[in-house]
C-alpha cells in the first residue's frame, strides 16, 4: 500500500507526545513489511522540510499555528506526484476535515476527544474554536471515515456519537520491550516518584505537586521528577515554588529515552493525574520497567491501570486521595512489590509488532485491498 498520514506533529519534534509515539512505532514497522508511508505533519525550529524517519517520508509544511489551513495545498501539491490507496487523519487536536477535500478512501485515528475538558487547557475562545471544530468534524468523519482508537473507553465515546461498532477497532498503544524493561531492577535507594509526558493544562501535573506536601511530612526523604516539557511548565515551577518544594521536585525537561527508562526503573512508582487520556502510554511503559502506577480514574487511564493489580486509582482532582494513595504505596513495601511484579505482567501483553498487523488488516479492509470501504471510490 502507498499510504499517506497527516498529523500535527512527527515524533522528532519536541512537543511530540503519545500520539506521535504510536504513529511512528506502528508505521516504522508498516515500512519494514514492504508498505510506503508518507507522514505530512508541521515545521518546528530547525527541522528540514522532507527527510526519511526510520523509513517513514515525513514532509514538513506549515508552522504549527497554521499547518492545518496548509495542508490541503500539500495535499493537492503531493497528488501531482503521486497516488495513494489510504489516507489516515490523525484526529489529535484540532480536525482537518479531511473528507471534504479528499476522494481518497479515508481511515481516522483517535486517541482521545477533547470534550469540554478543552476548557480545562486554554482560555474560553480558543477551547471553544476546539470544541466546536471537532463537533462538526465528528459528525462529517460519522458518514465517511471508519477509525482506529486505543482503548475501549474511547471506543465508546465514539459509539455514543453515532460511529457504528463495526467500523471501530481498538488497537492499543503499546510498548517496545527491547527497550523498556526492568534492566538490573534496582530502585533508588530513596523513594522516587515520577511523571512522564507532556507538560499540558489538562494532564493536571499541579495536583501531583499538591498532594507532595502531606506525604512528605511523612516521608521526608521523598524526591519527586517532572519529565518533560510543555507550556505548562512555567505554571507548575511556580507553583512548586509557593508549595516550598523546590528541594523536593526536580523538573527534568524532555529526557532522552535512555535517560528515561533509567528514570523509569529507578522509580518506585509513577502517578498520571490526568483529566483524560486516550490510553495511558506512559503509564504501560512504566509497568514495563517494573514500576507500577498511581492514576486518576478517568477513561484511557482506568483502561490502562488495573486497580488493585497493576496500579490504584483515585478519583479524579481528588488531591487528598492522591496523596493517600503515594503514602500507602511509599509505607507497603509488599503491595508495591505486589504491583510491580503484575504490572511488568500486564504491559508484556502490548506488543507494536502486533498493533502493525491489526493496523495492516484494518487498512486493507477498508482501502479496498480485502473488501471495498464506503468511503472508498475506483481509480
Amino acid at each position: 500500500m502507498n499510504i499517506l498520514i497527516v498529523n500535527w506533529q512527527d515524533r522528532t519534534n519536541p512537543l511530540a507526545g503519545g500520539a506521535e509515539v504510536h504513529l511512528h512505532e506502528i508505521f516504522s514497522r508498516i515500512v519494514r513489511r514492504g508498505h510506503h508511508v508518507t507522514l505530512c505533519c508541521c515545521t518546528y525550529p530547525g527541522s528540514a522540510p522532507q527527510e526519511f524517519v526510520d523509513g517513514i517520508e515525513v514532509i514538513r509544511r506549515g508552522s504549527r499555528s497554521f499547518f492545518n489551513f496548509r495542508f490541503p495545498l500539500t495535499y493537492a501539491s503531493l497528488l501531482k506526484r503521486r497516488d495513494f490507496d489510504v489516507v489516515i487523519e490523525d484526529l489529535n487536536k484540532i480536525p482537518f476535515f479531511t473528507p471534504l477535500f479528499i476522494r481518497r478512501p479515508l481511515v481516522g485515528i483517535a486517541h482521545h476527544l477533547f470534550g469540554r475538558s478543552i476548557f480545562l487547557e486554554t482560555g474560553y475562545l480558543a477551547a471553544s474554536y476546539v470544541y466546536w471544530a471537532e463537533r462538526a468534524a465528528l459528525s462529517l468523519y460519522r458518514r465517511r471515515m471508519p477509525f482506529m482508537v486505543v482503548s475501549p473507553s474511547t471506543q465508546a465515546e465514539f459509539e455514543r456519537l453515532g460511529f457504528a461498532p463495526g467500523r471501530l477497532a481498538v488497537i492499543h498503544n503499546c510498548v517496545d520491550h527491547a527497550r523498556y524493561n526492568p534492566g538490573m531492577g534496582a530502585k533508588s535507594p530513596f523513594p522516587l516518584v515520577v511523571s512522564s509526558g507532556r507538560l499540558k493544562k489538562y494532564k493536571c501535573i499541579d495536583h501531583l505537586l499538591r498532594a507532595v506536601p502531606s506525604v512528605l511530612s511523612r516521608f521526608p526523604n521523598m524526591r519527586v521528577v517532572i519529565a518533560g516539557d510543555g507550556d505548562d511548565l512555567p505554571r507548575l515551577k511556580e507553583c512548586a515554588r509557593k508549595l516550598g518544594l523546590t528541594e523536593v521536585v526536580e523538573f527534568s525537561g524532555f529526557l532522552p529515552e535512555e535517560k528515561m527508562i533509567d528514570l523509569l526503573r529507578r522509580a518506585w512508582f509513577t502517578v498520571a493525574p490526568s483529566s483524560k487520556e486516550g490510553w495511558g502510554l506512559t503509564v504501560v511503559e512504566a509497568n514495563a520497567c517494573g514500576t507500577p502506577a498511581i492514576a486518576s480514574a478517568v477513561p484511557g487511564l482506568r483502561d490502562a491501570v488495573r486497580e488493585s493489580e497493576t496500579g490504584l486509582l483515585y478519583p479524579f482532582g481528588d488531591v487528598a486521595a492522591l496523596g493517600a494513595r503515594m503514602a500507602l504505596l511509599l509505607e507497603n513495601d509488599e503491595l508495591r512489590l505486589r504491583l510491580s511484579r503484575n504490572a511488568m505482567a500486564w504491559a508484556q501483553s502490548f506488543r507494536w509488532d502486533e498493533a502493525a498487523e491489526k493496523t495492516i488488516a484494518f487498512l486493507e479492509t477498508w482501502s479496498g485491498g480485502k473488501e471495498r470501504g464506503p468511503n472508498s471510490r475506483t481509480r
